[in-house]
């Protein structure tokens, strides 16, 4: 907040930054410190005395609707916390009739300016701010940086979702801690500390190549000793020999395939926005559990884009805590928890009329 957002505060005479142009403050006119201090508010005390959607978050919350300009959505696949959800959202949600999506990868302040993504920037405004007649109106509406172990290859699409993503479950069996195909018969259950290591699930070797991109989401039944658990999914790769494939993130050395969060007390669903690949929360009521009961939760997982090679596996963790590795911390912090409440048993159970599983839009 200092280093971002108070130093660049209109009238902060103390900031250092130029217009490179003109030589003036960026800042503008100096203001003193009481209308500084009257003009902000302490964001993060602000976030946490609004835990629910209220007045507060909807006044700051867009409305896609009137998003009616020309708009060119730059996300990275790596931006578990900033530049991937948000992107996505702005080009799926928006009203504008003519909109594009590009998504890469690697460091966001690095990809954003590479030479390719520069060009394509370069031709949306030169079409719209100049006027000048280059073709833009003909390029495909989605741009996609596809993953792979050893680099990346590139496409273009008409649309996302992608036009003929099959959508497949890959569902959990918690008595061999397995990722399969078909809803196992019998019911059984996995069981971990809400703040311990959690547990983890894997497909078998894939047999032949398999791509997975798009919008990813988890339908898991769980339970808790306690009146609340948080669940954080973070879906993995590995290479045959065991080692774990990661990636440059956004803002991040490392970050895994993708991730996905919620806690249990916010479950209900928007029913409106909702659709089955994607979950939407109202985050507007506060359900707590019942100890010992059975909970069906629909997770959001993040947007991804990743090909498994033959003999690769696909991993899922699920923690009640931030996700960390090789001695990193995941990328969204979630602190603050209570281990009266969120420190108990919890449960993920699979089989029979209990479907858990992910749906993940596997590529033709």
């Amino acid at each position: 907040m200092k280093t971002q957002v108070l130093v660049n505060q209109h009238g902060n005479a103390n900031s250092p930054w130029r217009d490179r142009s003109t030589g003036e403050r960026t800042t503008g006119p100096a203001l003193s410190e009481d209308l500084l201090a009257g003009n902000r508010i302490d964001f993060l005390h602000a976030l946490s005395s609004h835990p629910l959607n209220d007045a507060f978050h909807r006044q700051r919350t867009p409305d896609f609707s009137r998003i009616k300009v020309p708009l060119l959505s730059a996300g990275n696949w790596g931006g578990m916390g900033l530049h991937l959800r948000g992107n996505v959202e702005g080009f799926v949600r928006s009203a504008s009739t003519q909109k594009w999506l590009e998504m890469h990868t690697e460091a966001h302040y690095e990809a954003f300016y590479l030479p390719d993504s520069v060009a394509l920037q370069q031709k949306f405004f030169d079409y719209y701010l100049k006027g000048i007649d280059n073709g833009w109106n003909k390029e495909p509406p989605v741009h996609l940086a596809i993953r792979r172990p050893d680099g990346m290859t590139h496409r273009t699409a008409t649309a996302w979702p992608l036009p003929n993503t099959q959508w497949t479950r890959f569902y959990l069996d918690t008595a061999n801690r397995t990722l399969i195909t078909r809803n196992p018969k019998k019911e059984s259950i996995a069981s971990y500390d809400g703040l311990g290591e959690g547990i983890v699930f894997s497909t078998p070797p894939f047999e032949k190549e398999t791509e997975i991109t798009g919008p990813v989401m988890a339908r898991l039944w769980v339970s808790s000793t306690t009146t609340d658990m948080d669940v954080f999914l973070t879906l993995q790769v590995f290479d045959p020999a065991g080692k774990e494939v990661v990636f440059r993130g956004s803002s991040a050395p490392a970050v895994p395939v993708t991730q996905g969060w919620l806690r249990a007390s916010h479950r209900k669903l928007d029913p409106v926005v909702s659709t089955p690949y994607q979950p939407y929360h109202t985050h507007d009521e506060i359900q707590k559990l019942v100890p010992g009961e059975l909970y069906p939760l629909d997770i959001e997982i993040l947007p991804t884009s990743m090909v498994f090679p033959r003999g690769y596996r696909l991993v899922l963790r699920i923690e009640g805590r931030d996700f960390g590795w090789q001695g990193a911390s995941g990328i969204e912090i979630h602190g603050g928890r209570d281990p009266a409440e969120f420190g108990g048993k919890n449960s993920v159970i699979s089989g029979g009329t209990r479907e858990s599983y992910l749906l993940l839009p596997v590529q033709k």
